[in-house]
């Protein structure tokens, strides 16, 4: 296969951080292919099932974002309770070595082997005279370090322009479009569905001004949108979900179309009117105000 230079880390939401890693790692060895390896699903989803966080992006979409950051190609472990019980030695051996790494660059908060007690010094020593180890420091943005913790708490607090601040991009919800009620288009308000997954993170329930991309065509527009989370307590639905109004389009139709929204700013939290005249008001408001941010 030849040498390569890789790079270790869960990488739940690609932010800066963990771009930061793989730019590091190609600018130390610009000619060599960069090889990423990363974990699914979650070590905690694994090891404390109780304390495993929401993720950010599926492991398709991490993948992507990946890619887009410079990966030659992207390993993913299988993590299961065999390879936790892993030694640091076993996964130098097992994993790192067949990849003929000349040097892995890691964050200088990388643990690995059973019980996390592999640290960045565990893997020079283990590497000496076989390949070398870089290890970046985190990455802030104004005095706060950057991390998935810290954009999962401005996700759940609504706050998606701070969630953005820290991703290095507007944070993206992907799925396919599913049959809902079809009040939306009852309404005036057509919407593509989208079901929130139990184990996925997504904005605060509310209102934001977001824009919505087709996923399955090459050239596919950005649509500006209105973009509604929750459970449509107004009718008292019980499913968690992300519905994309398009601005001023009551043409189109994304049933079984896989598609990406971006979310700009939040306009309001999630309301119980009622009456559906009260909400139809207040969604035509909605858009208006949603037109404002994204104009």
């Amino acid at each position: 296969m030849g040498r390569s230079v890789v790079v270790v880390g869960n990488f739940d939401g690609v932010h800066p951080g963990h771009r930061a890693v793989l730019e590091r790692a190609r600018a130390l060895e610009p000619d060599l292919p960069l090889i990423v390896v990363t974990f699914w699903p979650h070590p905690l989803s694994v090891l404390s099932p109780e304390s495993a966080p929401m993720l950010l992006t599926s492991l398709d979409s991490r993948v992507d974002l990946l890619q887009e950051a410079g990966a030659t190609r992207v390993e993913v472990i299988d993590f299961t309770p065999e390879f936790a019980a892993w030694s640091p030695s076993r996964f130098v051996d097992d994993i790192l070595l067949p990849l003929e790494p000349a040097r892995v660059v890691v964050g200088e908060n990388f643990r690995f082997g059973r019980g996390a007690v592999g640290t960045v010094d565990t893997l020079r020593e283990l590497a000496a005279g076989r390949f070398g180890v870089d290890a970046l420091e985190l990455v802030t943005y104004g005095d706060e370090e950057t991390s998935s913790t810290l954009v999962r708490r401005a996700l759940e607090a609504g706050d998606v322009r701070k969630a953005g601040e820290h991703l290095g991009r507007l944070f993206r919800f992907r799925g396919v479009v599913v049959t809902g009620d079809h009040r939306g288009r009852e309404l005036g308000f057509p919407t593509a569905n989208l079901r929130v997954p139990a184990d996925r993170a997504c904005p605060a329930d509310g209102v934001y001004a977001g824009r919505v991309h087709r996923r399955d065509l090459k050239k596919a527009d950005w649509w500006p949108a209105a973009v509604s989370v929750g459970t449509n307590p107004t009718f008292d639905g019980d499913r968690r979900r992300v519905e994309s109004y398009v601005l001023d389009r009551t043409d189109l139709d994304l049933y079984g179309v896989p598609i990406t929204v971006e979310f700009v700013d939040r306009i309001r939290g999630q309301i119980r009117f009622d009456s559906v005249e009260a909400l139809i008001a207040q969604m035509a408001d909605d858009v208006a105000r949603c037109r404002g941010v994204l104009s």
